[in-house]
């Protein structure tokens, strides 16, 4: 009965015999053993459940006019696509980050709960440590082929976690409405400023060429020279048909008649204003005209220059403003942010059985490693 008493001791003592003996043949599989079952025992025993709230969204816009077709918006993706990433990259930003600190106290709810590897270890620690930390705990993927944008954040209670969730999608929603509209103003209010001074402009081109008409006392150089030749040449043809009036009345009359001289006298005030209306011609295609012909049509070119470029400037304006309305994001939410009801993280079978599997994989290439160098001492 002594002795069987006695025989634990011996089996104990024999067990660390082995132990010892396998530590120092194999060290790096007794440190594989180690490692597998003390990360095992943290998943499984000591890591904090954490509770994972999540929320699905789309980014719209209100469709003022038909949208295009082109080759070129199916190569390059649509502009909700580019919203979505500049979502993305905001709800993953410090400000977003300090937003969260100022509202929901990020840095008390992950430094109090925890277990001390997933914690936060120091509420006071540096923005850029915590902005890592908070890429941990907030993760946001982009469904490119369904442009849906899925937000999902780890916390240790369920409130934190939904209250998270929730100020993320106010906060984007936000943010992308000022980000458009604070652009839209700035081109409204530009396009606003050269319209008045475009509006000056043409203003101040309209009273020069009115002044320069009064001036010249002509409506139009150009025209005044047409209706110059249109006077003459009714004359000409006025006065070619009563010098052909006359020859028939000279046939069976006497030049001393009453009609012949009537049909004289015709002609000779007829030759007379043609005389006057070619002397004004002559007046005003000379130098003079040429010279007030040229400074009209300068004044008139800027005038019009002027006209189109105001209404350019009208029709840009109009345009930005429409632009404006349809820069205007809203945030629909698919699935709206989950209350959690049961820790979905951490993973702790997934965890331990994937650290088992690569330390094994470790464990047996530096076996191999130690029978080559072996195998070359040899």
């Amino acid at each position: 009965m002594y002795r069987a008493i006695e025989s634990p001791p011996f089996t104990s003592k024999a067990l660390t015999t082995f132990m010892k003996q396998f530590i120092k043949s194999q060290p790096h599989w007794a440190l594989v053993i180690v490692a597998i079952v003390l990360v095992s025992f943290y998943w499984s025993f000591w890591a904090d459940d954490r509770y994972v709230s999540r929320a699905s969204v789309v980014l719209e816009s209100p469709q003022i006019a038909q949208p295009n077709i082109n080759f070129s918006a199916i190569l390059t993706g649509a502009s909700g696509d580019k919203d979505l990433l500049l979502l993305r990259e905001y709800l993953l930003s410090v400000d977003m980050l300090i937003e969260a600190q100022e509202q929901l106290d990020f840095r008390a709810q992950y430094s109090e709960h925890g277990d001390i590897f997933s914690r936060l270890w120091n509420a006071n620690t540096p923005i850029e440590k915590l902005h890592s930390y908070y890429k941990r705990r907030v993760s946001i993927e982009m469904d490119e082929y369904a442009g849906v944008l899925n937000i999902e954040v780890q916390a240790y209670t369920p409130e934190f976690a939904t209250e998270l969730v929730q100020l993320l999608l106010k906060a984007g929603e936000r943010h992308m409405n000022d980000m458009g509209q604070r652009l839209a103003e700035e081109q409204v209010a530009f396009l606003e400023n050269q319209l008045g001074r475009l509006e000056e402009r043409l203003e101040d081109a309209r009273i020069k060429l009115l002044d320069f008409q009064n001036e010249q006392g002509l409506v139009s150089p150009a025209s005044t020279v047409a209706s110059i030749n249109q006077v003459v040449a009714t004359l000409e043809g006025e006065l070619a048909r009563v010098q052909a009036q006359r020859k028939a009345l000279s046939s069976y009359q006497s030049v001393q008649s009453s009609d012949m001289r009537r049909a004289q006298a015709e002609i000779e005030a007829l030759r007379e204003q043609i005389e006057k209306q070619r002397d004004r011609l002559a007046q005003a295609t000379g130098e003079s005209l040429n010279r007030i012909s040229s400074q009209y049509e300068t004044l008139e070119l800027k005038a019009q220059f002027a006209q189109e470029t105001y209404s350019s400037a009208v029709a840009a304006l109009e345009n930005t403003r429409l632009e404006a309305a349809r820069k205007l994001k809203q945030v629909s939410v698919l699935q709206s942010p989950l209350y959690p009801e049961y820790p979905a993280a951490p993973k702790r079978l997934y965890n331990a059985s994937v650290f088992a599997i690569v330390t094994l994989f470790l464990g047996l290439i530096a076996s191999m490693m130690l029978l080559i160098i072996r195998d070359h001492r040899d």
